[in-house]
């Protein structure tokens, strides 16, 4: 088990802001630092929000491995560990649990179903991360706990905790315990934490040349050349 790292302060009111702005637009913000490559930082198409009603998804990782396709080799049962939930405790809210399943069968069984989604929000989760699998998605909904799934499965069958504040990767996003994720239905990325503080400001300069160029395109006095103007204006 690894120990969190110190995390910058970061109000309330940030993580607000944070959260609510679409993964389209952090994403363009955050290119704009270039602290990264460009196909970095954010998960694949293998990963579905599974509830795109529910608002986005913001909060602190807490990273866990699993395994649970197959049965154990003794008799006894695996154990149903709660190390990992006093872990949990000392990542700052609001956290997101981020689930590595390393099964040899990925997601056919879930540690997520509508007893662990309760418990979870209790312990001030917004939701959950996952490259397997989800189940008892009417009482997920319900909760208001957003859900981020490679699949969805009927069963728990064998899973158990193997693993917990190591480092995960979830359809090609690495992830640390206190890393600042966020969510929606285009899918999950990474926040750097020291940009973090700028990325309202990147975000609105950004939206606003999108409009001026949504606005330009829809008017009746639209022509190539003045779109190939506003284009050259953008950043890159």
């Amino acid at each position: 088990m690894n120990t969190v790292p110190s995390l910058p302060a970061i109000s309330t009111e940030l993580l607000q802001t944070l959260r609510s702005l679409d993964a389209s637009t952090l994403a363009n913000a955050i290119e704009t630092f270039h602290l990264r490559l460009r196909n970095e930082g954010f998960t694949g198409d293998s990963i579905h929000c599974r509830f795109p009603e529910l608002p986005h998804l913001l909060g602190y990782a807490v990273t866990v491995k699993i395994r649970g396709s197959a049965p154990p080799t003794t008799a006894a049962p695996f154990p149903d560990r709660s190390d990992w939930l006093d872990y949990l405790l000392t990542v700052p809210a609001p956290r997101v649990v981020v689930i590595q399943d390393v099964a040899t069968r990925i997601g056919f069984g879930s540690l997520l179903g509508a007893v662990h989604m309760n418990i979870l929000r209790a312990l001030g989760c917004v939701g959950a991360i996952t490259n397997g699998s989800a189940r008892d998605l009417p009482a997920g909904r319900a909760l208001g706990f957003q859900l981020f799934t490679g699949s969805i499965s009927v069963s728990h069958a064998y899973v158990h905790v193997i693993e917990f504040g190591a480092p995960v990767l979830i359809d090609g996003l690495a992830v640390n315990s206190g890393d600042l994720l966020h969510g929606d239905q285009h899918g999950v990325q990474n926040i750097p934490l020291a940009i973090a503080p700028e990325i309202p400001a990147a975000a609105r300069r950004l939206q606003t040349l999108e409009h001026e160029l949504i606005a330009l395109c829809q008017s009746p006095g639209f022509s190539l050349a003045k779109l190939r103007l506003a284009l050259a204006s953008e950043p890159r």
